[in-house]
């Protein structure tokens, strides 16, 4: 029989799991570096299949039902790099929700800059260095020792819990969470609340994000001899000119603008812009003497983050009254946008079940209140909330944002192991609901 509410979440019940959990950090330690020195790296997606092996090799020797999806025909899956991903289940002991925890496996480039080894899991003054211990695989190993120690407290509970381990969340999530979403295997009924341990800190649980649009501007002008530049028609001081506009009249608008989001940091609460990059004129990587030629295309790529109270209509539209303004302005300029990647914001409610669930856990595992806040960049949440049309979810993990993406990239192995309490607490309260 499942326990009632108030056994399953009595103290002495929490501190015995609690106590398994900090007798397993060495074990949480040991996953997390095996998980690093997986190097999944995105682009172009290497070894996803070896780390979602290794992922479900562990939770069905827990007795988790194991299987993998690969994301076929979707960006960047081939036979060389297969977007593998994995989805372990365990039963309760009778009907009741699923709580899923979701974590990506893949990771950015290590770059330059590192002082040690981006992929040995180096274990120093208390952190755990690596490539993808904070982003996010340090909270994916969280997750997994937080419902092992669950399962292997024989602890009673209605319904089931998930985890996956998901690809690509770095260039979009296309070939992992959405692909995933599409099957159905992020909506009710077979799944009710998420939790995805992203590096947002133990004490925050992150509501959602900002939405974002990407897309690619090309101006388009007249080729001609750079010696007579007038008999061409120059595509790079089209650019110029829209570039002027936008930072006379366009920025001082979007700083104007401030969200209800509790976006961290604040400077996020904003709209933003941000050129991705430039390109015009001759092709780039050529050797020797350029041609003396009048550019006649230049594109760049923009990169907007809006806020959830605007509408992505307008935002397109203030672009495109800038471009128009330069095409009157100068005789047979052109221009074309394409659209790249949108996404829109989404932000779960602070009182949701989950938020709730997460709230309580953070206040018995830290002593101290949660905080809620929103991501200045999107991850995968969009997904479970727009193809999934499942809004019980968030972010919660271990790490430092700000750490994400940068050499000498660690997690603190003191915070894996609260956040792994915090997410077994969090995930009874919501069985037990």
């Amino acid at each position: 029989m499942p326990l009632p509410l108030a056994e399953l979440l009595s103290p002495a019940l929490l501190d015995r799991l609690f106590a398994r959990i900090d007798a397993r950090t060495d074990e949480m330690v040991d996953l997390a570096r095996a998980l690093v020195r997986m190097p999944t790296i995105n682009p172009p997606g290497d070894a996803y299949t070896p780390c979602a092996e290794l992922i479900g090799n562990r939770l069905r020797s827990r007795g988790f039902i194991v299987e993998y999806r690969r994301g076929e025909g979707t960006q960047g899956d081939s036979d060389r790099y297969p977007r593998t991903n994995v989805i372990a289940r365990v039963e309760g002991r009778g009907r009741g929700p699923c709580v899923h925890f979701n974590g990506h496996i893949d990771v950015v480039a290590p770059g330059h800059g590192w002082t040690v080894d981006p992929f040995a899991g180096a274990v120093k003054d208390g952190r755990l260095y690596g490539r993808g211990t904070c982003d996010m695989k340090g909270g994916l190993a969280a997750a997994i020792v937080a419902t092992e120690a669950i399962v292997d407290e024989h602890i009673p509970f209605h319904g089931a819990i998930e985890i996956s381990g998901t690809v690509d969340e770095e260039t979009g999530g296309f070939g992992g969470v959405a692909y995933l979403a599409r099957q159905g295997l992020f909506s009710k009924p077979r799944v009710d609340h998420v939790i995805i341990p992203e590096p947002l800190q133990v004490d925050r649980v992150c509501l959602g994000h900002r939405g974002v649009w990407w897309a690619e501007v090309e101006m388009r002008g007249r080729i001609g001899h750079g010696s007579m530049p007038f008999l061409g028609l120059s595509a790079i001081r089209g650019m110029g000119d829209f570039l002027g506009l936008v930072e006379r009249e366009l920025y001082p608008k979007l700083d104007a603008r401030q969200t209800r989001m509790p976006v961290e940091p604040p400077g996020a609460r904003h709209s933003t812009l941000n050129w991705n990059s430039i390109h015009g004129g001759l092709d780039e990587g050529y050797e020797g003497v350029p041609s003396p030629l009048v550019a006649d295309s230049c594109r760049l790529v923009l990169d907007r983050r809006f806020l959830i109270e605007e509408n992505l209509n307008e935002v397109k539209a203030e672009v495109i009254e800038l471009l128009e303004r330069v095409k009157r302005q100068r005789a047979g300029l052109g221009y074309t946008i394409k659209d790249i990647v949108v996404f829109h914001p989404t932000m779960a409610e602070a009182e949701a079940p989950v938020v709730r669930a997460l709230d309580e856990s953070i206040a018995r595992v830290l002593g101290r209140p949660a905080t809620h806040i929103a991501s200045p960049g999107t991850y995968d949440q969009k997904h479970v909330a727009r193809i999934g049309h499942l809004h019980d979810c968030v972010a919660y993990g271990p790490g430092r944002l700000e750490l994400a993406h940068q050499p000498d990239e660690y997690v603190d192995i003191a915070e894996m192991v609260a956040s792994a309490k915090v997410m077994a607490a969090a995930a009874l309260r919501l069985l037990a609901a």
